[in-house]
């Protein structure tokens, strides 16, 4: 009768099995968040320098560290639950313990096989207490790396946030510098305009009131006939003339416009609306540049910075009045000066 108890008690003590897998469970769990520790902490390692991308990088560090938090914070809820079941079992261990020490104390008397089975029933459930205790040990360490991450996590949203402070005075900054290059060339195209005004009257003054010299908006206007011959570029005796003038007023401004404000004078070949189509001058195109170029040759002859003098052809296609008559077509045979910005 005793021999049957005591095989009914090694067969509800068989719990060692699953003690087994618990801690195994325990043991890859803590490697697993261990792993995940070294690999956070070689990306946060890499991710220290960089400017403009920074913000990006950082974004992505808090997105990865929100991830691995969450997970850790799950599986420190799943090793809770273990711990929990283990302390339960722990606790039922215990219970049995009491059970089998009273059994022993009743069958002190029957011999010594007896004894030797309660002290290795002993020896189990110390050695289990040393197993709940090393694991109550790993999770106060797990708690402590989360904490390490918190902390980091912390650091990098101040630094985030100063980085976001860095860009907005920057961006500050940037739109004041706006500002001031905006009014500085406001003034620059002012100034310009007022020389413009000052050439013009000089011209005006040193050339007349003639008929075939007029102002349209912002330019001087020629007409053609002033400088050359009917389809030529060379420029007549006369028109060497007027340009020796033109080229007095433009050397007299030179000397007063600051170096600094980059004007050019740009000289604007036309012609009607009828080809050429010469040997000279296939098209029209090259009877305006020509004529411009000329206009342009003769003013650095007479001193003219070439910095300053600009040459363009624009054909038939400018024209000033659209009418198919003799006069329209001399109106739209000219050479325009523009004072401009280069």
């Amino acid at each position: 009768m005793a021999l049957a108890r005591t095989r009914r008690g090694d067969s509800g003590f068989n719990y060692w099995p699953g003690f087994v897998d618990a801690l195994s469970t325990l043991i890859l769990a803590i490697i697993f968040l261990l792993s995940v520790f070294v690999v956070v902490q070689f990306f946060l390692s890499q991710e220290v320098t960089g400017k403009d991308k920074a913000l990006e990088r950082l974004n992505a560090q808090i997105a990865q560290l929100n991830e691995l938090l969450s997970l850790e914070k799950l599986g420190k809820l799943n090793l809770d639950e273990q711990l929990s079941q283990m302390r339960a079992g722990l606790a039922a261990a215990e219970g049995e313990r009491d059970r089998i020490k009273g059994l022993y104390e009743g069958l002190a008397a029957q011999g010594s096989d007896a004894a030797g089975r309660a002290g290795e029933l002993s020896k189990a459930l110390d050695s289990e207490r040393q197993i709940s205790s090393r694991a109550q040990a790993m999770i106060e360490v797990l708690n402590q790396q989360i904490s390490a991450l918190r902390r980091q996590l912390a650091a990098l949203e101040a630094a985030l946030d100063a980085s976001e402070r860095r860009d907005k005075d920057s961006q500050t900054r940037i739109a004041e510098l706006g500002q001031r290059l905006n009014v500085a060339l406001a003034q620059r195209v002012q100034e310009l305009a007022r020389y413009r005004s000052e050439f013009f009257g000089r011209l005006r003054a040193i050339l007349g009131n003639r008929s075939d010299i007029r102002i349209v908006g912002d330019r001087f206007v020629f007409q053609s006939e002033v400088f050359f011959d009917a389809g030529q570029a060379a420029l007549r005796p006369e028109g060497r003339t007027e340009l020796d003038r033109l080229a007095t007023a433009l050397t007299e401004l030179e000397q007063q416009i600051p170096a600094e404000i980059p004007w050019v004078l740009r000289v604007d070949g036309h012609t009607d609306i009828r080809p050429i189509a010469s040997a000279q001058f296939p098209s029209n195109w090259e009877l305006s540049s020509s004529r411009a170029i000329s206009v342009v040759q003769y003013l650095i002859s007479r001193g003219i910075s070439p910095q300053r003098l600009v040459a363009a052809g624009f054909g038939e296609f400018q024209p000033l009045d659209p009418e198919k008559t003799e006069d329209a077509y001399r109106r739209n045979r000219r050479i325009e000066l523009k004072l401009t910005e280069r």
